[in-house]
């Protein structure tokens, strides 16, 4: 009998850092810049991503110092994988939280990193860099209420 995979045994709060990490589909829609609509509470996402991600890898380009300089960089706990409300339906940590299956496309079920992009989740390619994008112009690259 084949033994079950870590995230259908153990909670987030039991995983070790390793296999906390390797949930991360590396897809960068949680770099994605969004607003929340004050009167519906509604999200909008943009096509701008936070000017740590690197556009090509989908990696972020300091990861260990990402609060230092990006302090509304927000580092996603067990704790609080289910209260951010804008974290993105296909996020494993959202979905493993709300006791909800990994995605079919997820690199733990395929053994490939690559069915992230085959299955057009990742935001390499569309998303461009805050580097380019002045401040006040970022409600003009609202793309859509779901990343």
């Amino acid at each position: 009998m084949k033994e079950k995979p870590f995230w259908q045994t153990k909670s987030l709060e039991e995983m070790t850092p390793e296999e906390w990490e390797s949930l991360c589909d590396g897809c960068a829609r949680c770099c994605l810049f969004k607003f929340q609509d004050e009167d519906t509470g509604e999200y909008y996402y943009t096509d701008v991503a936070c000017k740590l991600l690197d556009l090509g890898t989908c990696q972020c380009t300091d990861y260990p110092h990402r609060r230092q300089k990006e302090p509304g960089c927000v580092v996603l706990t067990a704790q609080n994988a289910t209260e951010l409300a804008w974290m993105p339906e296909t996020c494993a940590y959202r979905r493993l939280a709300l006791g909800r299956p990994l995605p079919r496309w997820h690199p733990l079920r395929t053994g490939n990193t690559g069915s992230v992009a085959a299955a057009g989740i990742r935001v390499c390619g569309m998303a461009v860099s805050a580097n380019d994008v002045p401040e006040d112009e970022l409600e003009n690259h609202i793309i859509s209420d779901e990343a």
